[in-house]
């Protein structure tokens, strides 16, 4: 495993998540959906992932209530995919927002019922880090492309 290194960004990642971005079109193709989230994460807290220097991850996240938050963005760098960069970006956000007495996290991907072998992969990843399907948005964002809601509690009882 890589030498991860993470760090706390208040804001100002914009930057950080186009170049990240643009690496990865099979996830972020749309360049206006593209724009926002690079506006988020200029004016949102986010996780940063570095790999020997290289700005390699990012994390933002929309604090929605004092008990409930989401990830607005999770992306890596293709060539850093499967190294548990996303796995420990994670995990550091939700000790983060667990200390801040945050309870819930959320998180919207791609439904299964629009079938996409990439976003496969995204589910089976916020499966296998505690999350469940929450509820599903057919029109959400279109209705070519229906929203799953997952969500996990931060809770250590």
């Amino acid at each position: 495993m890589p030498r991860i290194t993470l760090r706390d960004q208040e804001s100002a990642a914009g930057s950080i998540c186009l170049k990240i971005l643009d690496a990865l079109p099979q996830w972020f193709g749309i360049p206006e959906a593209n724009d926002d989230y690079v506006a988020f994460a200029d004016s949102s807290p986010s996780v940063v992932a570095s790999v020997d220097g290289e700005e390699v991850g990012l994390l933002t996240l929309h604090l929605h209530s004092p008990y409930a938050a989401e990830i607005h963005l999770i992306a890596v760098l293709p060539q850093h995919h499967r190294q548990g960069i996303g796995r420990e970006m994670l995990k550091h956000a939700e000790h983060r927002l667990a200390q801040q007495g945050v309870e819930f996290l959320q998180v919207k991907t791609l439904s299964e019922k629009r079938p996409d072998p990439n976003y496969d992969k995204t589910r089976l990843f916020y499966l296998s880090q505690g999350f469940r399907p929450l509820e599903e948005f057919p029109a959400l964002w279109d209705p070519a492309n229906p929203a799953l809601q997952l969500i996990k509690s931060l809770n250590k009882t």
